[in-house]
């Protein structure tokens, strides 16, 4: 029931989406398909990520003073509060990005898993809607070089160097460790470093494993990621100095 409420709300209609694209652009190969679907993908998800990421921007700049709360107030309950009331004042609601990216998750994996078991350069016809053509021939050859159905150690690469820099970018800076600091300042010193160094270690070897349109995909949106990153912060630098 859900593996068939999820094909027919978003698997079905991006795969068409990708098969439609490559049929108005015939000249695309399957890379460059990949990379314009993906951003198209990305942008038509803006309005609804860019929320997402403007709050998490705002957190950041208010971690300051969430540090003097914790260092201020020793209770967590009052600590709490006094978080709120912060985010209150600054017009932060830190629950929204939550919303925001359950809302895309299925999307996500949506775009993941048209492009791990697509069957390119086969069209899959038994989910093709009546008003998409097949394509008549799909280059499968990115750029003239690398085949996305193989693997590729470059792309994979780029994948792992990109996921670097967008976890990077999205990360609090850390600060430096403190002798006798609790379990919850370690454990999240750990999940940010896990994130910024380990995480991207393995997207490398997903991104190998699989093929080198995963890398793509993978690439292309953390790419987007990164740009969505720095323009969330120049607008609210912006908005901060008028």
């Amino acid at each position: 029931m859900i593996s068939s409420l999820f094909n027919t709300l978003f698997y079905n209609p991006l795969y068409n989406g990708l098969v439609l694209l490559i049929d108005v652009l015939p000249w695309l190969d399957l890379g460059l398909a990949i990379i314009l679907f993906t951003i198209l993908v990305k942008l038509a998800l803006f309005p609804l990520s860019q929320k997402s990421v403007r709050t998490q921007a705002k957190i950041k700049e208010v971690e300051p003073q969430i540090k003097e709360i914790k260092e201020k107030y020793k209770d967590k309950q009052e600590q709490a509060v006094k978080t709120m009331e912060l985010y209150k004042r600054e017009n932060i609601n830190p629950f929204s990005g939550f919303f925001v990216i359950l809302i895309q998750i299925p999307i996500i994996f949506a775009l993941y898993f048209i492009f791990l078991r697509a069957g390119f350069p086969e069209i899959n016809t038994e989910i093709l809607y009546q008003f998409v053509k097949i394509p008549k021939q799909i280059n499968t050859v990115f750029i003239g070089l690398i085949d996305v159905l193989e693997k590729s150690f470059i792309l994979a690469l780029f994948a792992g160097i990109t996921q670097f820099f967008q976890a990077k970018l999205a990360s609090p800076k850390l600060e430096p460790k403190k002798e006798g600091a609790g379990f919850g300042a370690d454990f999240a010193r750990s999940m940010s470093l896990q994130m910024k160094y380990v995480f991207p270690i393995i997207m490398f070897f997903i991104a190998y494993s699989i093929s080198a349109a995963i890398a793509l995909y993978l690439t292309t949106s953390n790419l987007f990621m990164i740009g969505q990153e720095l323009y969330a912060k120049r607008a609210l630098n912006k908005e901060k100095n008028g």
